[in-house]
Order: structure tokens, then C-alpha cells, then sequence
């Protein structure tokens, strides 16, 4: 089984999705179509940077107000380090639609998504937890804190070794989630030294808590310099072979919907209702990592953004088939709804008996995520475009 966190590669290809009615003849051979698909793929360039640039802008609001909290540890301080978090989380969850297809962020040797969103991530590699109040690298002098120990621990010792991320930082920030009703509740004199603290090694937490920040904000402006204006990957991507883009586009799109979204994110975690198989555990806000993912998959089919609204793949395949654009735009809004349905936190959601409409709802998302994933592979098929799929 695939875990999330180190999805980080290119998705394996394992299960060809089945699609008839692929066109007769290949529209590749429309000089309109080609026209058409170069213009759908400037735009979604658009959207890629646009997205990005606040992803970067966000994650930096985020490292401000770590560092004020870190250098006056206080309640309200705490506060705002996890609401910036969270304000991060919901531009960051709309990039995942970028992923899969051996971009900036997916691509080797650096796999920088790796470093930036892996989880699910074992808490006591980093910090305490119940019943281990020495545990982690933290809290073991021996091991150097600083940006190059941080990612050579990442993974090291196994796919749940986490060490970096927006997961190492949640983590930190919020601590272990013991609530029914709520995230974690990790006190702000974790942080303070002397005999005001709590827990041990506050300055070494601080230490931590800092350069992770730090590396997730120089790691996300890489993969926001490597969409810049007269950068090598943009410029190949949008001024190359249209039908390569398309297929990086639609490969996203698939997998994202398909095994990341409806597999690993959820699906796993409502077979087992396990609350660490859920993205955010220590925060309560996988819901809306969801939602975000949904909508990030909305936006790159309709190729839009905030203010940005050009040419979609929605206006190619309405091109080639009115009916078949109809049908996913339907299904995209209707995904965003049903993860918008889940009645948080997910973790009580999918823990909830049988029939209890919150569980209802998540197994209504991931129902939609599967319908779409299969409406996205018939419309690569329309435009001559084989995706194989992982199921």
C-alpha cells in the first residue's frame, strides 16, 4: 500500500482505466484543435503560477509568525502560528492537482515533495508522546539540530520517519490529538524555558519548530521558481508538444482523483477508521485538505483561478464532446460539494457506526472521486491521450 506521505515520485502505473469510444481520428491533427490545446495549456500555466505565488506568500506569513511566537512564546502567539498554518494549508491543497506526473515537486533526485508533505508521520521520532516523555530527536542531545540532520532523518528509518514537512510542523504546533471533539492541545510552555516550561528540552523544540519552518518556505519557493516566467520546466511545458502537457495534466488530474483522493487519503482511512490514517491528524483539518483538493482538481479542468479564467481542458473536450465536458464539470462540482459535506473533525466522521450520516458522507466523496476519476480517463481517451491509471 502506498503511503501518502511518500507519494512523492511519479505514481507507478499498475491498472490501465478502460475507455471506449476514443475518437476515430485524432484531433492531434486539427490545426484548430492543436490552436485550442496551446492556449488551454497557457492558461493552466497561469494557474500553476498564480497558485504557487501564494502558496510561497502564505507559507512565508506562516514562518513570520513562527518566529514571533518562538521569540516570545505566549497562548495568543501559539494561536496565531496555527491559524497561519491552516490559512497556508488551504492554498498548498490546491497545488496537490499540479502533482503526480514528475513535475518540479515530484521529480528525482530531489523529490522535494517528500520533504514537504509526507505523512503519516510517527510523533515520536520528533517529539514526546503519552508514556514516552523522552522520545525523539528532540529530546535526544546526541542528534544535531539543524536543516541538513532534519533532511537526512526524513524517512530514514522507514516510511514513517517523518522529520520535515508541513505534517513535522503541525506536530509541533498543535501536538498529539487525545480530543473527541477537537485537535491537539499542546501548551505554549512547551516552548518557554525555565521553571515556567513544560515538558523538556524547550530550547531544542524551538530549535526544531524554526528550521523545519524554514526549509518547508525555501522548498516551496523552489517549486514556485521552477513555474517562474522564462524557467526551463515552464518554458518546455508550455512551449513543447501540447500533447505531452495535456497528458501531464490529465495524469495529475486522474491520479490525484483516483488512487491518492479516493485510495490513500480516504479510502484507507474509512476501511480501517484509524485516526493516523487520516492527513491531518494532530489539527482537525483534513476535511478541509480535502475540499481543497477537490477544488484544486475543479480549477485546473475549468482553468481558473481567483481572478484568472481562461481557456479550461473543459473547453477542448466541450470541443469534442458538449455532453462528456457537461458530465465532469457536474462531477468536479459535485466532488467539491461532497467533501464539503463531511461534517468535521474526519476522524469521529469515519469512526461513526454504519449508516451514521457523517460516515454517509465520506463514503458519498469518495463514490464521487471514483465516478470522476473515470470520466477524466474517458476525455483523455477523446483526445487520443492513454492514461493508465493506478485504481
Amino acid at each position: 500500500m502506498l503511503r501518502a506521505c511518500l507519494r512523492s515520485a511519479p505514481l507507478v502505473v499498475l491498472l490501465a482505466l478502460a475507455c471506449d469510444g476514443a475518437p476515430a481520428t485524432s484531433p492531434w491533427d486539427d490545426a484548430e484543435f492543436r490552436t485550442l490545446a496551446s492556449e488551454a495549456i497557457e492558461a493552466h500555466v497561469h494557474v500553476v503560477i498564480a497558485t504557487y505565488a501564494d502558496m510561497v506568500k502564505s507559507a512565508e506569513q506562516l514562518q513570520a509568525d513562527v518566529d514571533a511566537f518562538l521569540a516570545a512564546p505566549s497562548a495568543a502567539g501559539l494561536a496565531q502560528a496555527r491559524s497561519a498554518w491552516l490559512a497556508a494549508r488551504e492554498v498548498y491543497g490546491q497545488t496537490e492537482a499540479f502533482r503526480f506526473y514528475g513535475g518540479p515537486i515530484d521529480a528525482e533526485p530531489d523529490n522535494l515533495e517528500a520533504r514537504i508533505n509526507s505523512w503519516p508521520l510517527d510523533e515520536v521520532y520528533i517529539d514526546y508522546v503519552d508514556g514516552v516523555p523522552e522520545g525523539g530527536v528532540i529530546n535526544d542531545p546526541t542528534q544535531t539540530i539543524d536543516r541538513a540532520s532534519l533532511i537526512a532523518l526524513n524517512t530514514a528509518g522507514g516510511e514513517d520517519d517523518i522529520s520535515t514537512g508541513w505534517h513535522a510542523i503541525e506536530f509541533l504546533l498543535w501536538g498529539q490529538d487525545h480530543r473527541v471533539d477537537g485537535p491537539g492541545e499542546r501548551p505554549y510552555t512547551d516552548y518557554v524555558a525555565g521553571p515556567d516550561g513544560t515538558a523538556a528540552n524547550q530550547d531544542r523544540r524551538a530549535a526544531y519548530l524554526e528550521v523545519v519552518t524554514d526549509l518547508l518556505v525555501d522548498d516551496l519557493k523552489t517549486v514556485s521558481a521552477a513555474w517562474a516566467e522564462g524557467a526551463a520546466y515552464l518554458d518546455a511545458f508550455e512551449h513543447g508538444d501540447p500533447r505531452d502537457s495535456l497528458t501531464k495534466i490529465l495524469l495529475g488530474m486522474g491520479s490525484l482523483s483516483g488512487a491518492e483522493l479516493s485510495g490513500e487519503r480516504m479510502g484507507v482511512a474509512f476501511d480501517t477508521r484509524e485516526q493516523e490514517d487520516e492527513h491531518s491528524c494532530f489539527s482537525d483539518n483534513t476535511h478541509r485538505d480535502l475540499y481543497n483538493n477537490a477544488l484544486g482538481l475543479e480549477n485546473v479542468y475549468l482553468g481558473r483561478y481567483g481572478a484568472l479564467d481562461g481557456v479550461g481542458l473543459g473547453d477542448l473536450i466541450a470541443a469534442r464532446d458538449p455532453e462528456l465536458d457537461s458530465t465532469l464539470r457536474v462531477q468536479l462540482r459535485a466532488t467539491v460539494e461532497a467533501m464539503q459535506a463531511i461534517p468535521p473533525p474526519f476522524d469521529q466522521a469515519i469512526q461513526a457506526p454504519d449508516g451514521d450520516p457523517a460516515r454517509d458522507a465520506v463514503g458519498a466523496a469518495i463514490a464521487a472521486l471514483k465516478a470522476q476519476t473515470k470520466t477524466i480517463a474517458e476525455a483523455a481517451a477523446l483526445l487520443d491521450i492513454t492514461l493508465n491509471l493506478e485504481e
